[in-house]
């Protein structure tokens, strides 16, 4: 049987076989490259504000677009987004970054642009350009939320007076107890300023000023030993909780988030509140930057940021998604009132001037380091 020899017509159906084999394991190759590279890395700032990216859209858009979306997580997206372009090893695709921060790198040439044609029109054909606010869509940047840092308050620890503005969260004396404020210039100087009596519609003609930075400062001076620096925007909210803190200078967002998941009794006081936008931007030499813009084009849908805000309490930059977003997911608990941008809240609210912070944010955080070190 060894050296018996096999029929041609055996040769000729193997080795059609054989062919087939060879074509149907190509195509599968093709069609997993292709499934493959339907995918996208988003780098969110996690906890309650990376959820209402997830739920409004990540997961919708994976249901959609069949596009697989890893999320990763960091206390500022911006900064390792910078560090991964310059090294040249770029493993993101689109961040959500702060206004200002797109707009510096975009200037210093570290993102891709994006055509604001790929962006959806408004339900009443209303073209995206016109539906945003002024200023939500550059060249490199599609915002998502108008967000605000604004002062909180743990109400079981002031029974009576309750803190009502900026001054108040440097009166140490009247309100009593540790405070928290973010790690950094942006924010703070504006805040001291306010708390020291200039009106919001000053704060950076007065800020621009060398006398102005000083008096900023000197403001911070008064509550220097009586504050816990955060980085990372959970923070304010647990150090409310943990009672280490009475008061906070926090994104709006995450009060509000703790207030109505933990029952915690935090309360915002919207005076004095400074507002901006965060929103995407795509990395120069993303990998997946065609599955990159179809997120993009999907999540600044009106329908997507009205969802968004029913999860956390940021406004929309569309004016038609602001008008229907509905109750905070899974309660009965209106969102409207709880956004920065509800009218209602926007007394003496700064808008921060980004083209201010583009300019000086170098200059102006290497002074607040060197004070915060002294």
């Amino acid at each position: 049987m060894r050296g018996r020899s096999i029929p041609s017509e055996t040769l000729l159906t193997r080795e059609r076989d054989l062919k087939k084999l060879l074509i149907l394991t190509s195509a599968l190759v093709v069609v997993g490259a292709a499934a493959q590279a339907e995918e996208m890395n988003l780098l969110s700032w996690g906890g309650a504000y990376g959820n209402s990216h997830v739920q409004a859209y990540v997961k919708p858009f994976e249901a959609e677009s069949g596009i697989k979306v890893k999320v990763s997580d960091a206390d500022n997206p911006a900064t390792p987004l910078k560090a991964q372009v310059e090294a040249g090893n770029v493993t993101t695709d689109v961040a959500s970054v702060e206004y200002a921060d797109a707009v510096r790198l975009c200037d210093e040439g570290l993102l891709e642009t994006i055509d604001p044609a790929i962006l959806v029109a408004a339900e009443d054909g209303t073209p995206a350009a016109d539906d945003f606010i002024p200023g939500a869509v550059t060249d490199c940047f599609v915002g998502t939320d108008v967000y605000s840092m604004a002062l909180a308050y743990d109400e079981s620890k002031f029974p009576d007076a309750k803190p009502a503005g900026p001054a108040d969260f440097f009166d140490t004396a009247k309100f009593p107890g540790k405070r928290t404020m973010r790690k950094g210039a942006k924010f703070n100087l504006e805040f001291a300023l306010m708390a020291d009596g200039v009106p919001a519609a000053d704060v950076y003609k007065t800020l621009g000023t060398p006398e102005g930075v000083d008096r900023a400062f000197k403001k911070l001076d008064t509550i220097k030993k009586d504050v816990i620096w955060w980085e990372a925007g959970a923070q304010p909210p647990q150090l409310l909780a943990d009672g280490e803190v009475t008061m906070a200078y926090a994104f709006n967002g995450r009060i509000f988030t703790a207030a109505q998941e933990e029952k915690k009794p935090f309360k915002i006081v919207w005076d004095g509140q400074v507002y901006e936008m965060e929103g995407w931007v795509v990395p120069k030499g993303a990998k997946n930057q065609d599955a990159a813009k179809k997120f993009i084009a999907f999540s600044t849908a009106p329908k997507q940021q009205a969802r968004a805000a029913e999860f956390i309490s940021y406004g929309p930059p569309r004016k038609s998604a602001a008008a229907i977003v509905g109750n905070l997911e899974g309660t009965d608990v209106a969102m409207q009132p709880n956004l920065p941008t509800t009218a209602a809240n926007m007394t003496n609210a700064l808008g921060s001037n980004l083209d201010f912070w583009v300019d000086h944010d170098g200059e102006l955080n290497e002074r607040f380091s060197s004070w915060l070190a002294q």
